[in-house]
């Protein structure tokens, strides 16, 4: 068959070619990433000379477009589910989600109005239930699959702006933590709230906000005429793991007519297992909550969801019904994911979670949890038989953060050590670790969350750690 490419389109057997190489390309992936750098530290320069190409206007050969995507794309970039990416909140992924994301695009399947895609949206739906069992949100009544967290959190906060305040925004305030992640005041920001309606509330030395400061804040705004709206409360941080007095903070809101909002996009995943859901308890009683199942579900970028409590309150922010939409508006019993979020061209994020559910089952995601948290466990006591090593923080949701010593340095020369060890490990590229600041501390930290991470990878980082730390020349 003679490929017509202004239909673009390829014959039957050059799809079959492309799908079996590219298959074969993901396999070995998967199969030997441990065996690979975990971090690059690509020349800015060399890099952008390779892609920074003309516009192809004549077509090309598919395998020397993947071979060149091989080099400058795929091999430029730190493998984020490699058992030693131990940065940030790394994204562990799995196969059979990968494949699902092929099949969904492949498909072009929408997950937008029920009846253009009824299937799809029939498997959102289920998906989320499946999700709302998981952690322990079955109270919570709609929801929808978003990008991430950032836009999650928009989207619930966007909720609690229009059920609390309808059209004026006047005098309103939102309350959060110093460790809230900062995609929260972004949010607030783009939703239209000025820098001032957002009161930033200190945490204790467990890095979970002050209830006693909380309070306080709340009533000196109702006192000078404002109008407290909102408190944002973590559920595992990014920087700690630390997770708020969710009773408590639901206890203040009740008294003061408050929404929650629990951002949980790294940590409410936790709740699949026993000791997780205990830290977690009180989440459940959030007006909205924030989960990512591309962090500790085990998901490929993107995908974040966001739930609402209440019925309704999702279709009542962002329900629209222009003309051109009226053939497809909501049934009896049918939903519109449009009608939901920002989008209204909207793919189906939710099919590689429940083909991941469906082929591992919920026990290996409970597995797989419990692998993370006992990880962090095991590496802090790694760290704290070689004696080399303050932790700073103890194991909390798969995350440790810690500093190397070393005799003879002051504070300003033991932060500049730890940043120094962080580029050393760039630079070698066997693990990626990062540092954070705790309380004008550098520290590094360690996320485990991946089950795939083994002892023989925490040793060999621990290792490393030791020996560039050594070696490294001190800056402040």
């Amino acid at each position: 068959m003679t490929r017509d490419p202004g239909r673009l389109e390829l014959s039957p057997e050059e799809m079959r070619a492309l799908g079996y190489h590219a298959v074969d390309r993901l396999v070995e992936h998967w199969s030997a990433m441990t065996g690979t750098p975990a971090a690059v530290d690509a020349d800015l320069a060399t890099l952008r000379g390779a892609l920074r190409e003309p516009l192809p206007e004549d077509a090309g050969d598919w395998r020397e477009a993947l071979a060149f995507a091989d080099r400058h794309v795929f091999g430029a970039m730190g493998r984020i589910a490699h058992p030693r990416f131990l940065a940030f909140v790394p994204g562990p992924s799995n196969y059979v989600a990968a494949v699902a994301d092929a099949l969904a695009s492949g498909y072009n399947a929408a997950a937008s109005m029920w009846r253009e895609t009824p299937g799809p949206v029939e498997c959102e739906l289920t998906t989320l239930e499946w999700v709302k069992e998981l952690a322990g949100l079955e109270g919570h009544a709609d929801g929808v699959f978003t990008s991430g967290g950032s836009v999650a959190n928009m989207i619930g906060l966007a909720v609690a702006r229009d059920h609390k305040l309808g059209d004026d925004m006047t005098g309103a305030v939102a309350y959060c933590a110093d460790q809230t992640h900062s995609c929260v005041a972004r949010a607030l920001r783009i939703l239209g709230f000025r820098a001032n309606q957002l009161r930033t509330v200190a945490t204790g030395d467990d890095y979970r906000i002050d209830l006693d400061r909380l309070r306080a804040a709340v009533g000196r705004d109702r006192e000078a005429g404002l109008r407290p709206f909102c408190i944002v409360a973590n559920a595992g941080t990014t920087n700690t793991g630390a997770v708020d007095d969710l009773h408590g903070i639901a206890d203040l809101a009740d008294e003061f007519g408050l929404w929650v909002h629990i951002d949980g996009a790294y940590g409410a995943a936790a709740a699949l297992v026993e000791d997780g859901r205990a830290l977690l308890a009180g989440m459940e009683r959030g007006d909205s909550v924030v989960i990512d199942p591309h962090k500790w579900l085990f998901q490929p970028y993107e995908a974040g969801i966001c739930f609402v409590r209440e019925p309704g309150l999702l279709n009542h922010a962002f329900a629209a019904s222009p003309e051109y939409l009226q053939d497809v508006a909501e049934g009896d019993g049918e939903v519109n994911f449009s009608e939901r979020g920002l989008q209204l061209s909207r793919g189906l994020r939710a099919f590689k979670l429940w083909l991941s559910l469906k082929v591992f089952g919920a026990a290996a995601f409970r597995r797989a949890v419990r692998r993370g948290i006992a990880t962090a466990e095991r590496a802090a006591a790694m760290m704290r038989a070689s004696g080399r090593f303050e932790i700073v923080t103890e194991p909390t949701l798969a995350v440790v953060t810690f500093r190397l010593l070393r005799d003879g340095l002051d504070e300003a020369e033991t932060s500049g050590l730890q940043r120094g060890i962080v580029a050393a490990l760039l630079d070698d590229g066997f693990a990626f670790v990062t540092s954070t600041e705790l309380k004008g501390r550098t520290c590094l930290r360690f996320c485990t969350i991946n089950p795939r991470i083994g002892d023989d990878d925490l040793a060999g980082t621990i290792e490393r750690i030791v020996r560039f730390g050594d070696a490294a020349r001190v800056r402040e």
